[in-house]
Order: structure tokens, then sequence, then C-alpha cells
């Protein structure tokens, strides 16, 4: 037995037989020709590459078909790959100039581009090598004329092991017969992390050496909750994960009696449950999971592997599509957040060594007006079809929310102009995320209708820990004091200013947590959907009274393990943790 350690992708456990799919890199030899086969290699390539294309585009369809535009819409970063002629004129120039195959030299041009990338110190552009480097095999294998078994036609349940499982493999798979599956490399903001959850099938990324260790026809345990791999088991610890995942299986069944009841307190106490999204057709998991609304739309991800930016009609029609599938619930759709982890080449952002720290979110937003004016405009548009709020990210003080404030008001005249319906009252909210937000909400308060609590970057942020860095993960602590009173002095400020206020982020989603909040006195809950029930369930298993109780409580311990060690205590005698978590 031996135990891999990786990120958890997509929540669940299964047991099955481990398919590890071939090296990411297909063997190719230097092969010399001839200066009369020049023509010949170039047509050769031309003919690779529109196969490829067609090829994409079929899996770019079908995807479409079967899950949705915006999950099909991925496929469009890998051909602009294959139209990229700085690349495709340089592979035929040192054809003709070094005489070898196009197969040869293909690979060494795009074996450049990579180690490029590499060097980005960027997740998001270091994770899209990954689709850089599909489309180069796919060109290959037809250069080649290897045709390896597709995932398509898998007939037997198994769990796929790769070194990094590609957009187009996870779109192309027998959903029936992979049960799960696990790369070595990969984050939680990749392609295939954002296609395991909608699909909500089971994974595990980041494991760095599962393709080294595990071998075809190995049996494996892989908890999709944990992280973790568990690489043939012995009969006990396949005893327990059967019983982990009967109970797993047995508590979400559980769950499901939940769906159509209130997010309330024993006591009478009613939150407003809601879910994040990124695309418009998670609305159907949203809403299957029970939840009072959406209280995040990552509305960059409409912005992201595409050609150009999305027009005013492109975007309208997301925000109105999910608007309408959510009616009467409310949708929160924040206003785009890209630089950080998130890149648009096109725009012709910056690299910067703190991308973080740096000019991103609505600070990019309001550095080019024209852009920004357009997405807010699409959304009041959208916010005649149904209850939609909108809300600003990453704001840093009052100047900020005003100056946003200003060219919303912009956006509204110039659709007042041309007799275009919105709501006017649609309510607008910041995003507290920064220290400096949060240590002067009292000021903020006055300008907008709402708070929403981004716990991820604000732990970031106040805790000075890297949340991408494994050398310091330990010390990102939700519980961490600190954290605990920056949230009470949000709400308690909002609250006191009359305003409303919720929370989002990986802090949301945590049972362990959801007390605290709770008796904190937050209003609104916003977490994935998968995670819905179970926090509903939660809520309703308490009183108002008792959460405050445990809430103060909390904010009396002086380490973040002290108060995950009192919480966990809290559960043993009378809360009932989820059987997948750990």
């Amino acid at each position: 037995m031996k135990l891999l350690n990786g990120i958890a992708a997509s929540p669940g456990i299964v047991i099955g037989k481990a398919l590890v799919l071939d090296s990411e890199d297909i063997s190719i030899q230097q092969k010399t020709i001839k200066e009369s086969s020049i023509p010949k290699e170039i047509t050769r390539l031309q003919d690779a590459l529109t196969m490829t294309r067609a090829e994409i585009m079929g899996i770019r369809d079908k995807i479409s078909h079967e899950i949705g535009q915006e999950h099909g819409d991925i496929f469009n970063a890998h051909l602009m790959v294959l139209e990229d002629r700085v690349i495709i004129e340089e592979v035929m120039e040192r054809i003709k100039k070094e005489k070898f195959s196009a197969e040869y030299i293909f690979s060494q041009v795009l074996k450049k581009y990579i180690q490029s990338f590499l060097k980005i110190d960027d997740e998001y552009l270091r994770e899209r090598v990954s689709d850089i480097s599909d489309v180069g095999r796919r060109v290959i294998r037809h250069l080649v004329g290897d045709q390896r078994s597709s995932l398509t036609d898998l007939k037997e349940k198994v769990i796929v092991v790769a070194y990094d499982l590609s957009p187009s493999d996870t779109a192309v798979m027998n959903r029936k017969n992979v049960i799960g599956f696990a790369t070595d490399i990969g984050g939680r903001t990749s392609h295939t992390a954002i296609m395991a959850k909608s699909l909500e099938i089971p994974a595990v990324v980041g494991l760095e050496k599962a393709t080294h260790t595990i071998k075809t026809g190995d049996l494996i345990i892989l908890d999709g909750s944990a992280g973790t791999i568990i690489l043939n088991p012995g009969a006990a610890e396949l005893s327990k994960y059967r019983q982990e995942q009967l109970r797993y299986s047995d508590f979400n069944k559980g769950l499901k009696r939940f769906k159509d009841l209130p997010c309330i307190t024993k006591d009478g106490r009613r939150l407003e449950l809601a879910a994040n999204i990124e695309l418009p057709s998670e609305t159907d998991s949203v809403l299957s999971h029970g939840a009072d609304g959406i209280g995040l739309y990552r509305s960059e991800f409409l912005y992201m592997n595409r050609v150009g930016l999305p027009s005013e009609e492109d975007q309208y029609q997301a925000y109105k599509t999910v608007v309408l599938a959510m009616a009467p619930k409310p949708v929160i759709v924040r206003t785009f957040d890209l630089g950080g982890d998130k890149f648009l080449s096109h725009l012709e952002m910056p690299h910067e060594m703190n991308p973080f720290l740096g000019w991103r979110a609505i600070r990019f937003c309001l550095a080019t007006p024209d852009i920004f004016k357009v997405q807010l405009r699409a959304i009041l548009r959208a916010s005649a079809h149904g209850k939609l709020r909108l809300m600003y990210p990453m704001i840093s003080g009052v100047g900020e929310v005003r100056q946003a404030n200003k060219l919303l008001e912009e956006a509204r005249n110039e659709l007042r102009a041309k007799r275009i319906h919105f709501d006017p009252k649609m309510e607008i909210g910041a995003m507290i995320e920064i220290p400096s937000a949060a240590l002067t909400c009292d000021i903020l308060a006055s300008e907008v209708d709402f708070f929403s609590i981004g716990t991820n970057d604000l732990i970031q942020y106040a805790l000075a820990v890297d949340r991408i860095n494994e050398k310091i993960a330990y010390l990102y602590e939700p519980a961490h004091p600190a954290v605990l009173r920056l949230l009470k002095m949000i709400i308690d400020t909002g609250h006191s200013k009359k305003i409303w206020v919720g929370i989002c982020g990986e802090m949301s989603g945590d049972p362990l947590l959801t007390p605290v909040l709770v008796g904190l006195g937050i209003d609104e809950i916003s977490t994935s959907p998968v995670m819905v029930p179970e926090i509903k369930k939660i809520v309703r298993s308490m009183t108002f009274t008792e959460a405050e109780d445990i809430a103060k409580h909390a904010l009396t311990f002086n380490t973040g393990d002290e108060v995950i060690h009192f919480l966990k205590t809290k559960y043993q005698q009378g809360l009932r943790l989820s059987a997948g978590k750990k």
C-alpha cells in the first residue's frame, strides 16, 4: 500500500482499476529529408493541421451540445494555437532550412514555446501549456500515424491516471466508464478541474509522480474530497474506504430531503444560502442542489479562451440566461476579476512581479472604462429579466466605489438614451477582500447596498500567505483569530449601517466553520453547489442562540488550531460532519 497526496479537485470516493495514459510526449527521431521532399513535408504538415482542426471542432461541437457552449468554447484556445501563423511559418521555414521531417521540426518548435511559457511566473499561463501540448500531440499523431486508443472506447470502469488530462480528453471520455481521474500536474483553476466539478467526477490533481508510480491495472482508491490516492490497498483499507464510500453516498442521498427546505435555524433565523458559478450552464446544478440563488457569478470566465473580448450582446445573453434560469431567485454578478492568476494575452496585460497585488480586478476595470462599461451595460440590460445584483471585486477604498458607480451611472444614461430597459433599483455591492476595505467598511457602507466577503483573498492578504505556495500552505488558516475578528467587524459594521452582508470563497463551504459564520450574524452564505445541501442541514440543526455562543467562544482562542479543536469537539457533541470530509 502506498499513499499519494495531491490537490482535491472534485469531491467523492471511488475504488477501481487504473488506466495510465501514455506519456505526454511521443518519441520522434531526427529524420533528414531530401531537398526534393520539402514540398511533400510541408503538404503533410498542412494536412495534419487540417485534420487536427476538424478533430478539435468536432470535440467542441460535441461538448457544446452535451454540456453547454461555455465548456465548448474552451476549445477555441486550441484552435488559436493551430491558427498561430508565427508558429506555423517558423515550422515551414525550419523544414526548408534544416531539412528535417515535419514531425521533428514541429515538435522542436512546440517545445521551445512550451519552455518559454513554463518560465513565466504565473499559474494561469503555466496551466495554459496544457492547451498547447494537447494540440501539439494531436498534430504529431496525424503526422506519424499514431492512433492511440481513445477514452471514448473504454469497455470497463477505470480511474484515468495521466500526466495531464487535457480538456479535450475530458470532453470526449466515456463518462459511464471513467469513474475518476488523477493527474501529475494541474491546479484548481485548470480547465479540467473546472470540468470535473461540473461533471461531478471525483478527481485529484497535482500528484507530481502518479504516472511513474501507478501502472495500468493497479487497484487504487481515489479520494477527491481529501486529495489522496491509495495505491494497491490492503484488505483493511479496502474495507474502510468501501464503508466510507457507502457513508458518503448515504449522506448525500439523505441530504436530498433538504433540497426544497428553507435555510433556517431551529429558532427561526433565516439565511440566504446561494451558490458560486463560473458558467451559465451550471445553473442546473445550482437548482438541483436547492440553492436560494447565485451569490457569486465569476464573470471573467466569459473573457477567457477566446480570440477577442466578448461583445455587449454576448455578455447580455449570458447574464440573461442565468437570470431567467434562476428567476425569481437572486443572482449576483461580480464584475470581471482579470489579472492575478487570470490573464488575457490579447489585452496585453503586463507581467508583474506580484500579480495578486497588482493591476487586476476593479483597478483594471477603472483603467479601461470603455471595456468596463460594455460589461456594465450588459449587466444592466439583463437586470430587466429578474433579480440581478452587481458587485465590484478587490475594492481597497471608497474612491474606487465612487469611480465605478460613476461609470455605472454613465452606462445607465447610455441605455436610457436608447430606451433600453433595466432595473433602476438594482442592488450594488462591494467585495470586502482587502484589509483596507475591512478597516474602512463603515465608510464603504454608505456607498453600496451590501457587502460580500471574499475570504480567499482576505485571508491571503491579512495573513501574508500566498495560497498557491505549497511551502507555506500550512499558514493559510481560515480559523485564525485575526480572520475571525475581521469577519466580526465587517458583519457588525454592515448591520450597524443597515446593509446586509454575505460571504463567498472556500471558507463559506467548510461545514466545520458554518456555526461560526451563522453565529457572527452573516446574512448570506455562497458556496459551491454540491456543498449547499450539507450547509443547509447544519444550519437547520441548530438554533441561532447556539451558533452565537459558538462564535463568541471561538473568538476567545489564541490560535486557529485551538478554534478548530473546539469546533470539532462541538461537532462530536451534536453536529454531524459529512462522511466525505476528513
